[in-house]
């Protein structure tokens, strides 16, 4: 990923507002071994040796269905992840692991970090380990993020998987006028974004069978009993290749990964991290 400077200007503006929303933010984590990870030419920065654990990783969960080396837990990684790290390293006051994370649900680590990544759980199945563990992690604080599936067929799959984690629990949409929508990018609409090949071939979302074709997108949440936040469900959007993509099409990142994937994106991990 090579930065414009376009969106240097406009994602900058996220600064001010972040500063604030920093302060309260205390995330006592365990540092990632040193990098491994090809970086692909994203910029890459030294953590603070002082304060190792004083850092936010972003963490990618690998789930067992379709193998552990490889499969649709994968999808967009690893240039999502870099590129998303930099971006809140680079424009947030956040203090940021330049490489991330992937671990396992069954992963006891899991336990040391309070947010984490599920990318295209469509057709997703959990073994009774990862069920229980899933459940353990979000009951101890944890935030899960869930991101690119889409249609009705491939939620009513992800809404079974949730139920055995959650047999009693409902998720619920989110309004607009939800604090989550505004915490540092103040956003007025419900960000929707296509993978770019359907982008680049005039399609705002990937359609699918049946009634909800994939039109239509949903932030939905199951919340704990406090009402904390445990699952934040993107469905019908993939906020993923608005990230791993912002480098390879001007008008795809002009389109949606500078105005949509990003702000949004810093939005629920601020939102995250502070609630």
């Amino acid at each position: 990923m090579k930065m414009k400077k376009s969106s240097r200007y406009a994602l900058a503006i996220a600064g001010v507002a972040v500063l604030a929303a920093a302060a309260v933010v205390s995330l006592a984590q365990f540092g990632p071994a040193p990098p491994s990870v090809d970086r692909r030419g994203v910029p890459n920065w030294e953590v603070d040796n002082e304060m190792p654990r004083d850092v936010f990783t972003f963490v990618r969960i690998r789930y067992g269905s379709y193998g552990r080396r490889g499969g649709k837990w994968a999808t967009d990684y690893p240039d999502a992840d870099l590129n998303f790290s930099y971006r809140l390293q680079e424009m947030t006051s956040l203090k940021v692991h330049p490489e991330g994370k992937v671990l396992d649900l069954t992963d006891p680590e899991l336990f040391d970090y309070p947010f984490a990544y599920l990318a295209e759980p469509g057709d997703m199945w959990l073994s009774e380990e990862e069920v229980k563990s899933l459940r353990k992690w979000l009951l101890n604080g944890g935030f899960l993020m869930v991101d690119d599936f889409w249609g009705g067929d491939e939620y009513d799959n992800f809404a079974h998987e949730m139920k055995r984690v959650f047999p009693k629990r409902e998720a619920v949409d989110l309004p607009i006028e939800h604090p989550v929508f505004h915490t540092v990018f103040d956003l007025q609409e419900k960000p929707q974004l296509p993978s770019i090949g359907i982008a680049m071939n005039g399609w705002e979302y990937e359609p699918r069978p049946g009634p909800d074709n994939g039109s239509e997108v949903h932030y939905r949440a199951i919340h704990d009993d406090e009402e904390r936040i445990m699952v934040f469900i993107c469905h019908n959007t993939d906020l993923g290749d608005g990230w791993e993509r912002e480098g390879e099409n001007q008008e795809y990142f002009r389109n949606y990964s500078e105005p949509k994937a990003y702000p949004m994106g810093i939005n629920i991990i601020f939102y995250a991290m502070t609630h």
